[in-house]
């Protein structure tokens, strides 16, 4: 990376069985691969705009595949780095300081599941970090489906420990680790995961959701 902004897609490859397990008894193996792949897609696809303006670079950090493998998935245009980390904070600790090391001020990191992203949230939440440390995309559940910071905060590293990742205090320890931290914060407008099969229903708020 080399431009000023980056947004990072945290991702898996679809391997049936794999991914969304929670929604296997719902949609089986095969359909909640498919589902997680088209919600991949339709993230990368709806921030398109914002990356046109040539300011914004895109990176897909992954699991769960080889590099070859990502690339036959997602195309050969698309940034790779592997994930890398024990745990869910410190993969995305390892993926900021990643990016920082490589020149960009501002990051945000999103999840693939969260159909509600587009390029005006990503763009909001860059512009938050212009007068801000730290900016989360609430999720309904209790989580966030985005987490920006900028280049040289202090303290951050907090925001990555005594997380109880994959639970409904998500939000609410990070914003405390925040305040520890003593991070100035911004909060984007609350959105929904698709985790579960009662988020299922929330595919039709959105005109690219089979």
């Amino acid at each position: 990376m080399n431009l000023q902004q980056a947004i990072i897609i945290f991702t898996r490859y679809p391997q049936a069985g794999k991914v969304k397990t929670r929604l296997i008894d719902r949609l089986g193996p095969q359909g909640a691969a498919s589902l997680h792949d088209q919600l991949t897609k339709q993230v990368i696809s709806s921030i398109q705009p914002l990356l046109q303006t040539g300011q914004t670079q895109l990176q897909v950090a992954y699991c769960g595949a080889t590099a070859q493998e990502m690339t036959d998935w997602l195309g050969q245009n698309i940034s790779l780095t592997r994930q890398q980390g024990n745990d869910l904070g410190k993969r995305m600790q390892h993926a900021f300081e990643q990016a920082w090391q490589q020149g960009t001020e501002k990051v945000l990191l999103i999840g693939s599941d969260c159909p509600g992203i587009d390029a005006d949230i990503m763009r909001s939440g860059l512009n938050a970090l212009q007068t801000h440390d730290l900016v989360l995309g609430p999720a309904v559940d209790g989580g966030y489906y985005l987490i920006g910071l900028h280049a040289h905060v202090r303290g951050y590293e907090l925001l990555f420990q005594r997380i109880d990742w994959g639970t409904a205090q998500v939000l609410q320890q990070t914003l405390e680790q925040a305040e520890q931290a003593s991070l100035s914060y911004i909060l984007l407008p609350k959105l929904h995961d698709i985790d579960r099969p009662e988020d299922l229903v929330h595919l039709n708020h959105y005109t690219d959701a089979e």
